[in-house]
């Protein structure tokens, strides 16, 4: 085996091996295993998921839908190809942030504060709190235009301000350990879409063939919309998350892997957690570009296929796909937009509330109660209260996706400058140099993007 095939088997190992690792994971050996019952092994399996797999559906909230929706609907099959090119991007990055959370114990503002200028520190947490709340407002906006195209009668603004106030309550009120269930159950709304998918009957060749054969057009619209996946795919508020999260999982379960900030961890749980983190981030990220892929390629073969080509939110995509996908189709892509948002706006808010309580040193953390970590809460509230004022106000809901992107365009290539800087400090714990190659190409890649972004800005 040559050194360069050696490299990249050693990168994609998690994707390649995830079975293997988690017949490791639930404690048995291989062989007993193996003759188990398949239901028991899909049980083992979905009990190792957790923070990977929330983050990975996350991403695909009401407004990654609506993009992937308008891409679908203006190209057709034709940019398949990315969904297969943006999932080991991804989840490069996102098993970057998990591997700091696992190892450190702590979140990536956290992180970057302990080696970096605060000053940087504080602009990044103020980018993406604006980032995060122009999307939690259009998203907020989206279910509850959703919501209306199953029962019309209902107001647009009482919707907006419930769901805010169900997802605000549920976060700050209920413990760590059922909070984490709840979001893990979400995810299973995702599936909407796959089921949509095989409901309207797919030409699976032209699919197929579109997948695998990249192709592109190099008009300006279509550079832009591929810049907008990128954006949507690769979030900076997936990477907080993401680093939070594996804390968070650190601190509930018995076996900390560190008790101080410079303190060595026991390299038998690290290894063992590390193992564990890589199948559920790899799983999660594959989910969400897969969940991806159906939404495109469900909008092509209705909308597209019919002339339908300018869709610009989740719902009017739903409403759009209805004469010709059957009432049934219409209710899931409906209904998959309310559920999404139900498991994204929540990570959105709780992104900024990590990111800006690590800044600042304030007790962070959802194990924490309200009267424990005021500030940490005050966050999400705030970022709540704010999207539902923008939807009073009338905010456009593209325009505000617009300064989202924007504002993540700024920050993404900021954030991953430090991902990969705070992951060669790990030592045996850190990357692998081919792993950290590509995460260079990933931070050129969102540069672009967030240079189009920024762009598009002054073109709209």
């Amino acid at each position: 085996m040559t050194n360069f095939t050696k490299d990249v088997h050693d990168v994609f190992e998690a994707p390649a091996d995830i079975l293997e690792d988690t017949i490791k994971i639930v404690g048995r050996e291989e062989k007993a295993i193996l003759h188990e019952k398949p239901l028991k092994l899909a049980e083992d399996y979905f009990n190792t998921l957790g923070p990977g797999l929330v983050t990975g559906a996350a991403d695909d909230d009401p407004s990654g839908i609506a993009v992937y929706s308008q891409t679908g609907a203006t190209y057709g099959f034709q940019l398949l190809w990315l969904m297969l090119f943006t999932f080991p991007f991804m989840a490069i990055i996102q098993e970057m942030c998990a591997r700091i959370g696992v190892v450190t114990g702590r979140g990536l503002a956290a992180n970057i504060r302990s080696h970096y200028s605060s000053r940087v520190l504080y602009g990044v947490a103020a980018l993406l709190f604006i980032a995060n709340t122009f999307n939690i407002a259009a998203d907020l906006g989206a279910m509850a235009a959703s919501t209306r195209l199953l029962v019309p009668h209902l107001n647009f603004l009482l919707l907006v301000s419930g769901f805010a106030l169900l997802m605000m309550l549920v976060q700050i009120f209920t413990s760590y350990a059922r909070y984490a269930k709840i979001l893990k159950w979400l995810t299973l709304a995702l599936f909407a879409y796959v089921v949509t998918a095989f409901m309207i009957g797919l030409d699976w060749s032209g699919v197929l063939y579109h997948t695998v054969v990249p192709t592109v057009t190099l008009s300006q619209n279509q550079l832009f919309l591929i810049c907008a996946i990128l954006g949507t795919t690769i979030s900076p508020y997936l990477f907080f998350w993401q680093t939070s999260q594996e804390a968070e999982e650190q601190h509930y379960t018995e076996n900390k892997i560190t008790k101080a900030v410079h303190a060595e961890p026991h390299e038998t749980i690290v290894k063992k957690n590390i193992r564990k983190m890589r199948i559920d981030v790899w799983s999660g990220m594959f989910f969400s570009n897969a969940i991806s892929f159906f939404i495109m390629a469900t909008c092509a073969a209705t909308l597209y296929a019919h002339g339908i080509t300018n869709i610009a939110t989740a719902d009017q995509a739903a409403l759009a796909i209805r004469p010709f996908g059957g009432v049934f189709t219409y209710f899931l892509f409906a209904v998959g937009i309310v559920g999404t948002g139900l498991l994204a706006v929540p990570v959105l808010a709780g992104s900024s509330a990590y990111a800006i309580a690590e800044s600042f040193r304030w007790r962070e953390g959802l194990r924490y109660t309200l009267t424990q970590a005021r500030a940490f809460y005050g966050v999400i509230i705030i970022s709540m209260l704010v999207a539902i004022l923008a939807n009073v106000a009338g905010l456009d809901p593209i325009k505000g996706l617009i300064y989202a992107a924007v504002a993540n365009g700024l920050v993404a290539p900021i954030v991953i400058f430090f991902i990969l800087r705070l992951s060669g400090r790990m030592k045996r714990y850190g990357n692998h140099p081919f792993v950290t190659v590509l995460g260079w190409l990933v931070l050129l890649l969102m540069s672009v993007s967030g240079l189009a972004a920024i762009i598009s800005l002054f073109i709209v």
